[in-house]
C-alpha cells in the first residue's frame, strides 16, 4: 500500500508501532462503502456509473502496472470520499492482495468473496502449478458493473 500512489487507492501516509499494536495514519473517506450508497438508492444512472467505474479501472491498472492482485474487489471495498459523489471511490481492504510472483511466495491461493472471486481462482489446483494472474480482478469489476 505505501508504493500505491493513485487517487482511486487508499493511500497510507504513516505508520506507527507500539508494543501492542500498530497504527495506521491513512486517508479520510467521509462517504461510507459503496454497497451502503447502492442500497440507499432506486438506481445509479449510466453516467454515474460510467464514471465510477472508469475511475474502478483506473486504480485496477494501477496497481496491475506494479504486478499487484486485489484479489477481493467487491462492493464493501470501495469507499467513496465523499457523501456527495456517487463516483469518486477508493478501492480499499488490501488483506488478501498480492504481488504477482513465485507461486511458493503466495499465502492464501484460493480466496476472495463468493460472488465476486473469479472462476479461475475458485479453480486453481495446486498440481498444475500454474497460477492465475490479474485478470481475476477484473471478473470481479464485471460483478460489480451489473449490480449497478
Amino acid at each position: 500500500m505505501r508504493r500505491c500512489n493513485h487517487p482511486n487507492l487508499l493511500k497510507v501516509h504513516e505508520i506507527y508501532e507500539s508494543e501492542n499494536s500498530i497504527y495506521m495514519v491513512l486517508d479520510l473517506l467521509e462517504g461510507g462503502e459503496l454497497f451502503a450508497r447502492l442500497a440507499s438508492k432506486v438506481f445509479y444512472d449510466e453516467d454515474k456509473i460510467g464514471k465510477l467505474i472508469t475511475n474502478l479501472l483506473s486504480a485496477l491498472n494501477h496497481l496491475h502496472n506494479m504486478n499487484i492482485m486485489h484479489r477481493d474487489l467487491k462492493p464493501e471495498n470501495i469507499l467513496l470520499k465523499s457523501k456527495e459523489s456517487d463516483t469518486d471511490i477508493v478501492i480499499a481492504d488490501f488483506g488478501l492482495s498480492t504481488e504477482i510472483g513465485p507461486l511458493e511466495n503466495i499465502l492464501f491461493k484460493r480466496c476472495g468473496t463468493p460472488g465476486f472471486v473469479g472462476p479461475e481462482v475458485l479453480n486453481f489446483d495446486e498440481k498444475k502449478m500454474q497460477f492465475y494472474n490479474a485478470k481475476c480482478d477484473i471478473f470481479s469489476v464485471g460483478v460489480i458493473f451489473y449490480i449497478l
